[in-house]
Formats: structure tokens, C-alpha cells, sequence
């Protein structure tokens, strides 16, 4: 079976760099051709609780991704018009949004230890 590139696959070997993969391990992403995929690829995997968007920083991303998508309660009327939306918003995202949310994440990880729980309703706003 032939497998496309993809920045799991090729990344760590284009950049010089030990490659760590972080996805929420909620059921829906442990499905065993998943985990067959990460080995058979050498995917190095972050250990993370299930449930858990405040340890993830893309969710922050699509929540914001969201807000500009329908901004001003625009209303997409067809599947090629909602998609090119999320592209147009995707190739929109300034480096300050993601430099902003990567800083957060030592607060949201210290409410997560602090609050005892692995799901913290903190989110940060912009």
C-alpha cells in the first residue's frame, strides 16, 4: 500500500529533529489502524489524558477558526462555499495568534495540575 507524504512521515527526517505527535487519545483516535500507523512510521506519541482541549493548543486555533468562519453571522449556503471559508481563514492566521496561544499553555497547564483534573474549563480569549 502506497502512502502519501505528510509532515508525520517526512518531517522528522527533512528537518533534522525528533518529531513528537500529540493527539488527545480519546477513543475515536486510538483505533488500532492509527496506532499501526504511528508504529509502522516510528511516530513518537505525547502522552496525553483523553479529553483533555486545554493540553491542546489547535483547539484554541479552531475555536478561533470558527469565530471568523461565520463572523458576523454569516451564513455559508453550500459545502464548496463553507470550505473555502476554512481555507481562506486557515492561510489567514497571523503568527502572533499561535505565538500568543503556545504562551498560554503554561498557564492552562499549571490551572489543569493546580485544579487536580485533567479538563479545565480556562480558555483563552482573544
Amino acid at each position: 500500500m502506497s502512502q502519501r507524504a505528510s509532515l508525520l512521515t517526512k518531517g522528522p527526517s527533512s528537518v533534522g529533529l525528533m518529531m513528537v505527535f500529540q493527539q488527545d487519545n480519546a477513543t475515536v483516535h486510538n483505533a488500532c489502524l492509527t496506532n499501526y500507523f504511528f508504529q509502522e512510521n516510528k511516530v513518537a506519541l505525547l502522552d496525553h489524558p483523553a479529553c483533555s482541549p486545554d493540553l491542546n493548543p489547535i483547539e484554541n486555533v479552531w475555536g478561533w477558526m470558527a469565530r471568523e468562519v461565520y463572523k458576523n453571522g454569516c451564513q455559508l449556503q453550500t459545502v464548496d462555499a463553507l470550505c473555502e471559508a476554512i481555507f481562506i481563514t486557515w492561510s489567514n492566521i497571523l503568527t502572533s495568534l499561535l505565538e500568543t496561544i503556545a504562551s498560554s499553555m503554561p498557564k492552562q497547564i499549571f490551572e489543569v495540575i493546580n485544579k487536580n483534573v485533567w479538563v479545565t474549563y480556562y480558555r483563552v480569549l482573544f
